[in-house]
C-alpha cells in the first residue's frame, strides 16, 4: 500500500466523529428514557413513584447488557459462524488496512450468517467489535462491493456507532418480552372476569402489549444523517466512492411497519435486518447520487484482486428464502 501517515488520513475526520458521538449518546438517551417512560407508566399504576427507580433501574440494567454482551455471544442468536482464515483469502487484508486507514486498534472478527439475504451488521464497541456478513452477500456482491460494505461497518465502528445500534437491538428485545407479558396479563384478567376476580389495570396491559410497536416508532425517528455520513467515511477509507454507490445499491434494506410488532409472534414482520438496524433510512436513489458526485480526498484505492467468483463450500448451508428463528429472528 502506498504510504500516507496516520494523521494526514484522519485529521478531516475527527470532527464529525466528535460530532457523531454526541449524536449518538444524544439517541441512546433517547431510546433509554423512552422505554424507560414505558417501564414506569406499566408499573405506575402498582408502585406509584417507586415506579420511577425501577424505570432508571431498567434502563442502567439495558446499558450494561448492551457494553457487556461479547459480540460471539450476540452472533450466536442469527446462527453465524466464525470466518476462518483462507475461506476467503482477501479478508483479512481487507480488514486490517480497512481498520489501519480508521485508526482502530483491532479488525473486525468477521462471521458469516446462513442466509441468501444481501445484508451486513456489526456488534461490539470500537476497541473491539464483529462483523457478520451474509451467504447471500458475499455469493452476488464483487469484491469491490463486499470491501466496501466492509468499509461501512468499520465506518459505524470509528464513528462509535455500535453503542446506539446496541441499545437499540437490546430495547427492542425487552419490548418484546414485554410483549408477552402483556398478552398473558391479558388473558388472565379475561378469566379474572369471569371468576369476578380483580384485574390487573388495563392501561399496564395495553402498553405491553403496545411496547415493541412503540419502541419500533421510537427507532425509526432516529436520525437518518448517520446513513449519509457512513455512507461518506466509507467512501473516505476506500478511496472508491463509486465502489461504495455500487454497493448501497444491491443491499436489502426494509424496516417494515410498527404495525408489524403487533402480530404474535414478535416480530412476525418480515424485516431481513436484526432489531439493531431499524431504522428508515434515506431513499437509495439520494445516497448513491451523494456518492457520485462526492469527491474524496487523496487516498490510495485498496488492492482488491476480483478474480472468480467467492467459494464458500463448507462455510454453512444455503437458505434460499428468509425463515423465522428463534428468538424472534426473521432472515
Amino acid at each position: 500500500m502506498p504510504g500516507m501517515t496516520m494523521e494526514a488520513e484522519h485529521n478531516p475526520s475527527r470532527p464529525i466523529e466528535r460530532g457523531a458521538a454526541l449524536a449518538n449518546y444524544a439517541q441512546a438517551a433517547v431510546l433509554l428514557g423512552g422505554f424507560g417512560a414505558l417501564t414506569a407508566g406499566v408499573l405506575w399504576p402498582e408502585f406509584g413513584r417507586g415506579a420511577l427507580a425501577i424505570a432508571v433501574l431498567a434502563a442502567a440494567g439495558i446499558v450494561v447488557l448492551a457494553t457487556r454482551i461479547a459480540p460471539s455471544m450476540m452472533m450466536l442468536i442469527y446462527g453465524a459462524r466464525p470466518y476462518q482464515a483462507g475461506d476467503l483469502a482477501q479478508f483479512d487484508h481487507i480488514t486490517a488496512e480497512l481498520a489501519r486507514r480508521a485508526g482502530l486498534r483491532y479488525a473486525p472478527r468477521l462471521y458469516v450468517v446462513p442466509s441468501m439475504l444481501l445484508s451486513a451488521f456489526s456488534v461490539g464497541s470500537s476497541q473491539r467489535f464483529a462483523t457478520a456478513l451474509t451467504e447471500g452477500l458475499l455469493r452476488r456482491l464483487t469484491m469491490r462491493e463486499v470491501a466496501a460494505v466492509l468499509a461501512r461497518e468499520v465506518a459505524h465502528a470509528q464513528r462509535g456507532d455500535l453503542l446506539v445500534l446496541g441499545i437499540a437491538d437490546v430495547v427492542t428485545r425487552c419490548a418484546q418480552g414485554l410483549y408477552y407479558i402483556g398478552l398473558a396479563l391479558a388473558a388472565l384478567n379475561l378469566l379474572r372476569g369471569i371468576g369476578g376476580g380483580e384485574p390487573v389495570p388495563w392501561l399496564s396491559v395495553v402498553l405491553l402489549i403496545l411496547a415493541p410497536a412503540l419502541m419500533t416508532l421510537l427507532q425509526l425517528a432516529l436520525s437518518r444523517a448517520r446513513e449519509i455520513e457512513v455512507d461518506r467515511a466509507a467512501a473516505l477509507l476506500t478511496g472508491d466512492p463509486l465502489g461504495v454507490a455500487s454497493a448501497i445499491s444491491r443491499l436489502d434494506a426494509s424496516p417494515g411497519s410498527p404495525l408489524e410488532d403487533l402480530i404474535p409472534p414478535v416480530p412476525a414482520r418480515k424485516v431481513p435486518l436484526p432489531s439493531m438496524l431499524r431504522f428508515a433510512p434515506p431513499p437509495s436513489e439520494r445516497r448513491i447520487a451523494r456518492l457520485n458526485t462526492f469527491q474524496a480526498p487523496p487516498m490510495p484505492p485498496l488492492d482488491i484482486a476480483e478474480g472468480p467468483r467467492i467459494s464458500l463450500i463448507g462455510v454453512g448451508p444455503i437458505e434460499m428464502r428468509p425463515r423465522y428463528r428463534w428468538p424472534g429472528v426473521w432472515f
